[in-house]
């Protein structure tokens, strides 16, 4: 509903590997060990909502304090990451 209704972005914070392997539509792949330092490409979506994605769910959270740290004031983690959103067949783009 936040991508769909409040032109959100996904991000997802997985390794490059990983994310050619199968993503979500129009995500933004910046993996979470390079967030920081990369934070900058995320400007231009101050003013949107943030969906994070890893791969299970569980590092999104941190990536989500590094956002919240950095000014962005809508981010939210997508529980179960791709894991949920592949068991779910929902779709993916390589």
């Amino acid at each position: 509903m936040l991508v769909n209704r409040e032109n959100g972005v996904i991000l997802d914070i997985r390794d490059n590997k990983a994310f050619e392997g199968g993503h979500i539509v129009d995500a933004i792949n910046i993996p979470l060990a390079k967030l920081s330092e990369r934070i900058k490409e995320l400007d231009k979506y101050q003013e949107k909502p943030l969906i994070v994605v890893c791969q299970m769910g569980t590092q999104s959270g941190d990536a989500v304090k590094v956002l919240e740290e950095k000014g962005f004031t809508s981010v939210t983690r997508m529980s179960g990451g791709m894991t949920e959103w592949q068991t779910q067949s929902l779709p993916t783009v390589k």
